[in-house]
């Protein structure tokens, strides 16, 4: 029997926008995860049978379409590993990862997935091949990723990332803590992206200056965490949220919980994500986060996640 566990994350600054080549700030998270277990079974050679409690998935491996996310991650090992016929296995999956949420659930169960079988066969792979391989699988999930949900659960550390160019992990100087609130709303990724780029492909020029706005504010913000001027953060989440608002990827559900945030005393709050649903992300102080937290839930969060990013323990 071999476990493996993937963290959540979380995109501090410079989501849509990544998806173009801007640069994009993520963080793991630590309190929630992916979880599986691979274990030899009875039965005939060949055979896998999944188990996926969270979303009711009892099922062989061979009885789901190839395009399957959960499949196609479970093949892809076997493929990169060589092996063809291997012996009959459970691959049992939780996460406390809440799904379509901007979180990274996907990402994380595939990290945990490609980790805990190929440890299985002996076999472990490095983690440019983990997040190589998650990546192909993100593409059944969000159509056109950027790859940042991929590449930070992978090496589970704070990512400064740039589409297509070699991965910059940053410091952090000094911890800062974040209130995560989520609307209970799914976030459909592929949905909002798509949107995204037809209203990118009909005003090229408006949405590339939005863009390369997103992108000094991520780079403002990687120089704010690394010198320890983590109380630069909260104005800099509201700018960018400003300009998510411009690109049409908020929601009423994301602004109550958002504008609650700031009322109750986050020195910060923006929508993380694809948006349209999803997490929102506020900049607290640890004094005020409970309260905050309340302020959250009592606006609608379906539940919230405080978490403090030192660079120790991500």
């Amino acid at each position: 029997m071999t476990t493996s566990s993937a963290p959540g994350k979380i995109i501090l600054f410079g989501e849509h926008a990544v998806v173009y080549g801007f640069p994009a700030l993520a963080v793991p998270i630590t309190q929630v995860q992916a979880i599986v277990t691979v274990t030899e079974r009875d039965g005939t050679p060949g055979e896998i049978f999944i188990e996926a409690p969270d979303i009711s998935l009892f099922s062989n491996l061979e009885s789901l379409p190839s395009d399957h996310p959960l499949a196609a991650v479970i093949q892809s090992v076997l493929s990169a590993l060589g092996i063809s016929s291997p012996p009959p296995l459970t691959v049992h999956v939780t996460s406390t990862i809440p799904v379509a949420s901007g979180l990274g659930s996907g990402a994380a169960v595939s990290i945990a997935i490609l980790r805990a079988l190929s440890a299985f066969f002996g076999q472990p792979l490095p983690d440019e091949r983990v997040s190589a391989l998650a990546y192909e699988v993100e593409k059944l999930h969000h159509g056109t990723p950027s790859g940042i949900d991929n590449t930070v659960i992978t090496y589970a550390k704070p990512v400064y990332f740039i589409k297509n160019q070699p991965i910059e992990i940053f410091q952090v100087a000094k911890p800062f803590t974040l209130l995560i609130g989520d609307t209970g709303i799914a976030s459909p990724t592929r949905a909002v992206v798509g949107d995204v780029r037809k209203l990118w492909e009909a005003e090229p020029v408006r949405f590339e200056t939005i863009f390369d706005s997103v992108a000094g504010i991520a780079r403002k913000a990687r120089k704010a965490i690394e010198s320890g001027e983590t109380h630069l953060l909260g104005a800099l989440m509201n700018e960018n949220h400003a300009l998510l608002q411009e690109m049409t990827v908020s929601s009423p559900e994301l602004e109550r919980l958002v504008e609650a945030a700031r009322a109750a005393g986050a020195d910060g709050a923006k929508l993380s994500g694809g948006g349209r649903g999803g997490n929102m992300i506020a900049l607290v102080r640890p004094a005020n986060a409970k309260k905050i937290s309340a302020a959250l839930l009592k606006s609608g969060a379906r539940q919230t996640i405080i978490t403090t990013i030192t660079g120790l323990n991500v």
